[in-house]
This record gives structure tokens, sequence and C-alpha cells, in this order.
């Protein structure tokens, strides 16, 4: 087995080589470097296990609880969808970047579901500009997914839609929870 070995550049320029941190990081202990912040510990599991399952969850206790829900609407199965294709084009797209001077155009590629998963996607969450940022987003779908342009009308931004890249932008904005909710209740099709 290799092991990776970490030695502080602040303590090998002090020349404190018998007080340096060795880490060997394949036998390392993280609790102790996260103790201080540990939750208490509850005596029944709080973690569903799976982020698409807990997402379902939530949505589904919400819509029991309002006494205004209309079952008659309810979806749940196409947040299941819109899940499905949140993961396929967070894992498993691919994303070549060509920068502009006042932004970027993100290429967005993928085989088999993740193509579709990628058009529906980008169609929704780049279908308008960024308001808080004043940036301006568009998409050119592609045979095997979409071309995405982020532009700026302040040049000095190019570095951070570049920086943040494709799956930055993607997930920045609060409308993804509500966006969530109103697809489970029928109201909003993805």
């Amino acid at each position: 087995m290799t092991k990776i070995f970490w030695i502080s550049a602040a303590a090998l320029l002090a020349g404190a080589q018998t007080t340096a941190q060795v880490m060997d990081h394949a036998t390392m202990d993280h609790s102790a470097a996260v103790a201080h912040s540990a939750p208490a510990v509850s005596a029944e599991p709080t973690e569903p296990g799976q982020s698409a399952y807990a997402a379902i969850g939530e949505i589904a206790r919400i819509m029991v609880a309002d006494p205004q829900t209309d079952w008659s609407h309810a979806d749940v199965n196409a947040l299941r969808n819109h899940l499905v294709d949140m993961d396929n084009v967070t894992m498993h797209a691919a994303v070549a970047t060509s920068r502009l001077p006042n932004g970027a155009v993100f290429h967005v590629t993928g085989e088999g579901p993740v193509t579709g998963a990628i058009q529906r996607m980008t169609k929704s969450h780049f279908a308008e500009p960024d308001v808080a940022k004043q940036w301006t987003m568009s998409v050119q779908p592609t045979a095997t997914g979409a071309d995405v342009t982020v532009v700026s009308a302040n040049p000095g931004d190019a570095a951070e839609i570049a920086g943040l890249g494709f799956f930055g932008i993607l997930t920045m904005g609060a409308h993804h929870q509500p966006h969530h909710l109103m697809m489970a209740r029928g109201m909003m099709k993805h």
C-alpha cells in the first residue's frame, strides 16, 4: 500500500522538523480533527441514507401536513424523475468550457439518458437571467446535450463565471426547493 504523507510547510520553514505534523492519510484519525464540532449523538438515526430519498421524504411530509394539498393533482413521481435528471447531469455529464471576454460557453454533453437530462435541466435552470448577478444566460440544445452561454455586462465577472463553471452556476439561486414542491403538487412540469 502506498502511503501519503503531509508535512506542514510552516513547520519545515521554521526548522522544527521534530514538531512538524506528519500524517499518514491512509490511517489518519479524522475524528480528532473534528471532535470539537461534532453534534450530539441521537439515540435514533436521522439520516435517510440517500439525498433523493431525503428530498422526496421532505416534500411528502410537507404535502401530508398541509390540509390544502390537492391530492388529485399531486405527482411525487414527477419530482423523482427530476431528481434522477439532477443526478444524471451532476454525476455523469461532461463539460468543456470556452471562455469569452465577458463570460463563458459551457458545452455540456452526455450519452443515453444523460443527454435528455442535460436538455431538460438546462432548459429550466438557465431560462431566465440571473437577476442577482445581472448575468444573461441562454441555452442551445445539441445532439448530445446543450451549449449554455453565460455572460455579464461587467467583463470583470468573466473570471467568476468561469470559476463557478456550469455546475456552480446550475446550483445558484434558491428556486430549487420551491420548484420541487410545485412539481410534486402537480403545479409545474419539468
